[in-house]
């Protein structure tokens, strides 16, 4: 056997014979578009931890969905999305009305939606059904949940390029904005719907507590390959489709669980770019002495 047989086998192959793993790569693609841009703004504005927040507050939905139609992804897509936004906009509004800071309210927020998602998917589901919910079953994936995701990652992509100006502002420099007559608030909100539209997309494949992984871990890692915005969130588009393929791989020829592969596999790649990219470890200390000199 040739090597390069054994390639295409290890690589190619799985893709190209089995459809459930091509419907798997086309949801990983259509999530790294949408959550990659994400990610990078969530990152910007400090925000990380509130889009791993969000991906718990989405779970009563998803669970309420769950009793009335079983493990109906769009039913459950629909109340994750109802349950996120109202958990961001109260968590907003708490922040805004008392001295409780954002991130407070929303860690109380979630911590609560964990808890009650998991209460109410155990009283009419098994812990199999349970699993399902929090770490999802991308190698599931219909052709119904593909047209959900990419639909979401499409309306991110528009929303993003209609807003991206002010948006940006408002994460740089949200006291000029609000000088100029912007409409901040309005633009936050929009964002955090972003936000949650693509943690709901990302629960549809990975599961509500993996889901964030695909949104933070590629733009992280972006960090250290690209300065300018627009480079960061190419980056992390990127780093989101390979650690696709590497995840999907890796699961398909050890038979371990798809969606925790996927997130590691981001790990890996985010690891290697702090050691490796362009602005990480390893490069800034080979490039000292020439800065030095």
């Amino acid at each position: 056997m040739s090597l390069l047989t054994t390639v295409y086998d290890a690589t190619l192959a799985p893709f190209v014979d089995f459809g459930f793993m091509r419907r798997a790569l086309v949801a990983c693609i259509a999530l790294g578009l949408g959550s990659g841009p994400v990610g990078v703004l969530l990152m910007l504005r400090r925000m990380s931890l509130v889009g791993d927040a969000m991906s718990h507050a989405v779970l009563p939905g998803a669970a309420v969905g769950f009793l009335v139609a079983g493990l109906s992804l769009p039913a459950m897509g629909l109340g994750g999305l109802i349950v996120g936004l109202a958990v961001a906009l109260l968590s907003g509004l708490v922040s805004r009305t008392t001295a409780v800071r954002e991130d407070a309210s929303f860690a109380s927020f979630y911590l609560t939606s964990l808890a009650a998602g998991v209460l109410i998917v155990s009283l009419k589901g098994s812990s199999v059904d349970l699993l399902h919910v929090l770490f999802g079953t991308i190698l599931a994936i219909d052709q119904d949940a593909l047209y959900l995701i990419a639909g979401i990652s499409s309306l991110t992509l528009v929303l993003l390029a209609l807003i991206y100006r002010p948006l940006v502002m408002e994460c740089f420099d949200p006291g000029f904005l609000r000088a100029v007559g912007g409409r901040g608030h309005l633009y936050h909100v929009l964002f955090l719907l972003l936000v949650v539209l693509n943690l709901v997309a990302g629960f549809q494949s990975l599961g509500t507590l993996m889901a964030v992984g695909l949104m933070m871990l590629p733009a992280v890692a972006a960090r250290f390959w690209a300065v300018s915005l627009p480079g960061m969130m190419f980056s992390a588009m990127l780093v989101a489709f390979l650690a696709g393929v590497i995840g999907l791989n890796i699961s398909f020829h050890t038979g371990v669980a798809s969606g925790p592969t996927i997130v590691l596999s981001a790990s890996g790649i985010y690891l290697l770019s702090f050691l490796f990219g362009r602005l990480g470890i390893v490069r800034q200390r080979l490039s000292r002495p020439h800065l030095a000199g």
